[in-house]
C-alpha cells in the first residue's frame, strides 16, 4: 500500500550556493579558484499554432542556451587568468596567423580544429562538500575575459577577480555516477 510520503524529496538538506568546483578538460594545470558560477538559463522557443478562434503556443524545437559565466580568484602568477586570456588570443589572432596555427595543433603536431575547444565540469557540492552532481560542458571556447584594475590608492587587500564568458555546444547535468539526473 502507497504511503502519502512515497512521493516526498527524501533528502531535507537544501543545496549550498557556495558548494561548487570548476575544471577545463584541456588545462588541467589551471584549478580556477571560483567565487561564482551558474548553471546557465535554458530556453525552449515556441511555435504558434493557427487556430479560427485563438492562435495556440507549442513547444518548439529548437534549444536556446544562455552563456556560461565563470568569476575566479586570480592566482599572483596570472596562470588560471593567462590560461583564458591566451586562449582568447588564440583563437583571434591579432597579429599572426601561428597564434590560431598553435590554438588549433594538438601536442603531437597535428593539426586538430577541435583543439580550440575544452570540455569542463562544474561540480555541484552536497553540504559536506562531496561532489553530488557534475553538469558536463561540451566544446567550451571563451568569448570574453574582465580586465584586471590596478590601483596604488586602495586602503584595503581586495584579491582579483576575473570573470570569463563561455560559448558551448550543449550542457549535461549528471549524477556521481555519469548518468542523468
Amino acid at each position: 500500500m502507497a504511503s502519502a510520503f512515497d512521493g516526498q524529496i527524501q533528502n531535507r538538506n537544501f543545496l549550498s550556493p557556495i558548494g561548487f568546483s570548476f575544471k577545463l578538460a584541456n588545462y588541467p594545470k589551471v584549478t580556477f579558484f571560483c567565487n561564482s558560477a551558474r548553471i546557465p538559463e535554458l530556453l525552449l522557443g515556441t511555435a504558434i499554432q493557427p487556430t479560427y478562434l485563438k492562435d495556440i503556443d507549442v513547444p518548439g524545437d529548437k534549444i536556446l542556451y544562455g552563456d556560461f559565466s565563470l568569476r575566479f580568484l586570480v592566482d599572483e602568477n596570472l596562470e588560471n587568468y593567462m590560461a583564458i586570456h591566451n586562449w582568447i588570443t588564440g583563437l583571434g589572432y591579432p597579429e599572426t596567423t601561428q597564434q590560431f596555427k598553435d590554438q588549433t595543433t594538438n601536442q603531437d603536431g597535428i593539426r586538430d580544429l577541435n583543439e580550440q575547444y575544452s570540455d569542463g565540469t562544474l561540480s555541484i557540492l552536497n553540504s559536506n562538500y562531496r561532489t553530488t552532481a557534475n553538469v558536463k560542458f561540451k566544446n567550451l571556447f571563451p568569448t570574453s575575459l574582465t580586465s584586471l584594475e590596478f590601483d596604488a590608492t586602495v586602503s584595503d587587500i581586495n584579491y582579483f577577480t576575473a570573470e570569463a564568458t563561455f560559448k558551448y555546444t550543449v550542457y549535461n547535468i549528471l549524477g556521481t555516477d555519469g548518468d542523468p539526473l
